[in-house]
């Protein structure tokens, strides 16, 4: 039959899925590198283009000559390293703000009012009037300098409790800082720091793989669906070879009468045969070659395989196209009587 072989569903959704993925991260991480409106919607076109580029050429390169195919190799893998390249940046753009999300989840620190130095600089001088008031003579009015120095040791007491409070509220709040700044590094990611990697590093080194693994994934399905729709012919059973074979027309002289020697009338009736028959082994081996699977009926296949001109490989795959139809003709007409 001529009608080109269907991929799968299931490939088919597999590669368009991994295609609307791909592109929606290439939108999101344009949108993010932009400033302006015109610049967004710049960066976004660009990253859409990329990532078709990236998923397509292998497959639409596939049928071409090596200089094709190095050319879209080289221009491959530009679009794949650019590609990768955005959705690293939106992957760690992404880790960013589930960090922030998860650090907000933790519980807000006040910070105190007065640091240890000032509570120490009043304490100090709490301790300086103390040692006068207890140096000095009272005379007459021992009952205020046993007051006064009854305060100071009120005071310092209170300096001492509110030293202790700033202390134990600084903690707290270094405790708050260190988990707010743990609730920002991803959780698995935060793992290899062990291993001597920072965190921004480890952000982008995992942001990397995922967009690698997604890209391979789309191309390689691309390649695979996009294979079954390049084949122009099904496969033809044994039987069908048999009830159908290619019908060899004999070659009939014009006349019966023998020409003299040394006339070379026949000449041309020869050269008509046995180009004919040089045409019909031609039609026979590129039809056997396809059934046997090892050849596609295109007319760059025919040609690389029978070695001869484009013009005589596209007589041959007309030849062939006319033989299939006249086939499925008779199939028709057999099916429907």
């Amino acid at each position: 039959m001529s009608m080109p072989m269907r991929a799968p569903p299931a490939l088919l959704a597999l590669a368009l899925a991994a295609t609307i993925t791909s592109t929606c991260l290439s939108i999101v991480a344009g949108w993010q590198r932009g400033g302006l409106l015109t610049e967004r919607v710049l960066l976004v076109c660009v990253g859409v283009v990329l990532v078709v580029a990236a998923h397509l050429l292998p497959a639409l390169c596939r049928p071409h000559d090596w200089r094709i195919r190095v050319l879209g190799l080289v221009l491959w893998s530009a679009c794949m390293t650019a590609t990768c390249y955005g959705h690293a940046v939106f992957f760690v753009m992404a880790q960013k703000h589930a960090g922030e999300v998860r650090a907000a989840a933790v519980p807000v620190i006040s910070a105190p009012s007065r640091n240890l130095a000032e509570i120490a600089s009043d304490r100090a001088g709490a301790v300086a009037r103390l040692a006068r008031v207890t140096e000095r003579r009272c005379g007459g009015q021992c009952a205020a300098v046993r007051m006064e120095r009854a305060t100071l040791n009120a005071q310092l007491v209170a300096l001492d409790a509110e030293s202790a409070e700033v202390t134990r509220r600084e903690l707290t709040l270094e405790r708050a800082d260190a988990a707010r700044t743990t609730a920002k590094a991803d959780p698995v990611a935060g793992l290899l720091t062990a291993f001597g990697v920072s965190t921004s590093r480890v952000d982008l080194i995992v942001g990397m793989a995922f967009a690698v693994v997604l890209e391979g994934i789309a191309c390689f399905c691309w390649l695979l669906a996009l294979r079954f729709s390049d084949r122009p012919f099904a496969v033809v059973t044994p039987e069908q070879e048999v009830s159908h074979g290619l019908p060899v027309t004999p070659v009939t002289p014009a006349s019966n009468a023998v020409a003299p020697v040394g006339n070379d009338a026949t000449g041309p009736e020869k050269t008509s045969s046995s180009r004919a028959s040089e045409k019909v082994a031609d039609v026979t081996n590129v039809l056997t070659a396809i059934h046997d699977g090892t050849l596609r009926g295109t007319v760059i296949e025919i040609r690389k395989h029978l070695g001869c001109s484009q013009a005589k490989a596209a007589a041959v795959r007309r030849e062939i196209a006319q033989h299939t139809k006249s086939i499925s003709s008779v199939t028709d007409a057999i099916s429907r009587s």
